[in-house]
């Protein structure tokens, strides 16, 4: 009796396996590798673009602005081969998210 309870509780285990594996298998594709924003930049730097340049929320701690800076500026710094162009954006978007914008835009 108890024999055959293992082998019905062996046999659905094995069925529910085997349907969560063909779901899994069905459920479709979602690429993993991470999207950046493909848009231009606007004349006049907003909290949204700013966000969006280094990749952090728009209402987010001063501590996760400076780590994004730091992680964007490194790969895109001028003296490594980066452009003017965006070291200057990325400075003015750590600016705007902290507060410390006066609006007077980059240098380009």
């Amino acid at each position: 009796m108890v024999a055959g309870a293992a082998v019905a509780a062996a046999a659905l285990a094995g069925r529910y396996g085997i349907l969560a594996w063909h779901a899994f298998k069905a459920r479709p594709s979602i690429p993993r590798i991470r999207r950046f924003y493909e848009g231009g930049f606007q004349t006049s730097m907003t909290r949204r673009e700013a966000a969006l340049i280094l990749g952090v929320r728009e209402r987010v701690v001063a501590e996760k602005v400076k780590e994004a800076h730091r992680r964007v500026m490194v790969a895109n710094h001028p003296d490594a081969g980066g452009s003017h162009y965006l070291a200057s954006k990325i400075n003015e978007a750590k600016e705007m998210l902290l507060g410390k914008s006066n609006n007077s835009g980059s240098a380009f």
